[in-house]
Parts: structure tokens; sequence; C-alpha cells
């Protein structure tokens, strides 16, 4: 659950050094997190990252479906039609917690809201529309790295889709090892007669 209404946040002035601040210092996260789509169609799992570039979206037993950044690429997997898409790293929304070489303030603005408790910050390339947009949302929390604690997100993409991520059990700078983030290539099922 998200700890303040999603368009709360800090002032400008100080809301994108603490999420900079907060992105260096997260080597690595796992997070339990309920996903939900533009018609309220919520899923669950665990997430996993790992810097540099490396996410992994782990959704409940029974859901054909896996989300991975293998360090180069973002990869969409669908087991159950044999598919899967490609997006480089960059070119991802999610690429701003992916990568701790990338400036958030050059592609990174603060939401203003009414709670200071809470820092909602929105990135995207004006460039390049296609990539979709992100809105992160952070709670301040003295325990937490960099003094934030990641809630979850909204990411909208090109044709404006709306997906929620709030995140749950958080946990920072843990060991996770490289093989978390392989995957095994979807295959069409083929029926014979």
């Amino acid at each position: 659950m998200l700890a303040a209404p999603l368009v709360a946040a800090a002032t400008p002035t100080d809301g994108l050094p603490l999420v900079k601040a907060h992105l260096a210092a997260v080597e690595s996260m796992t997070a339990d997190f309920v996903q939900t789509d533009r018609t309220g169609k919520s899923l669950s799992g665990v997430l996993t990252l790992k810097k540099p570039g490396k996410i992994r979206f782990q959704y409940e037993k029974g859901v054909p479906i896996l989300v991975v950044a293998d360090g180069k690429s973002l990869w969409f997997l669908d087991y159950q039609v044999g598919q899967k898409q490609r997006w480089p790293i960059a070119n991802a929304p999610l690429g701003v917690l992916l990568d701790p070489t990338k400036d958030a303030t050059r592609f990174a603005k603060v939401i203003p809201g009414g709670d200071p408790r809470v820092i909602s910050v929105e990135a995207n390339d004006p460039k390049h529309p296609e990539y979709g947009k992100i809105t992160m949302i952070f709670a301040r929390t003295s325990g937490a790295p960099g003094g934030l604690m990641l809630q979850g997100w909204v990411a909208l993409d090109a044709q404006n889709n709306r997906t929620l991520v709030r995140l749950a059990n958080q946990k920072f700078n843990i060991a996770i090892a490289d093989n978390a983030f392989r995957f095994n290539e979807p295959t069409r099922n083929v029926r014979r007669n």
C-alpha cells in the first residue's frame, strides 16, 4: 500500500536531490508488488532489482508472464502464446531505477502535492514520448537508503494506458545472484493431430 495519496509530494527544491541520493544508495532491492492495469485487474508477485540494469517481476503462480531486464535489455515474456518483446533499458520508463548513471534532474520533475512526507517524481523523455512516462512515489523514511522508501509508481505508455505498481516489504542492498535475471525462452504451443 502507498503511504499517502499518489498526488502528494515534497517541495521541488529538495525533492530531486533526495531522490537522486536514494537511487544512488540502492544497489539491490526486493519487494512484494501488486500491479493494477487500466481495467482494474490486479496481479501480484515479487520484484527483484540489482544494479546496473537488472530487474525481475516474478508474477504469482499461474500467471504465464515474466518481465525481466538482464543488464542490457528489458524483456516482456508471454509463455502462454510463446512471444517475447525487447526494449533497450535506456528506452524503458523503469530505466531511471536501473541505470545509476542517469541524471534524473535532466528528465524528471517533482509533482507538487500537499504532504511533505511524500515525494512524487515524474520522469519521461520529451524527445521520445513513445517510451512512456513514469511517476515514482517515495515516502520519507529515516531507516531507508537516502532517507526515502520507494512506495511504487504509475506508468503511462504511449497510448496513455495506465499501470499502477504498489510495493511492500522492501529490502535494500541484499545479496542477489546474477542468475536471478535469467529466463527460459517462451515457445509456441503447437498442436499436432
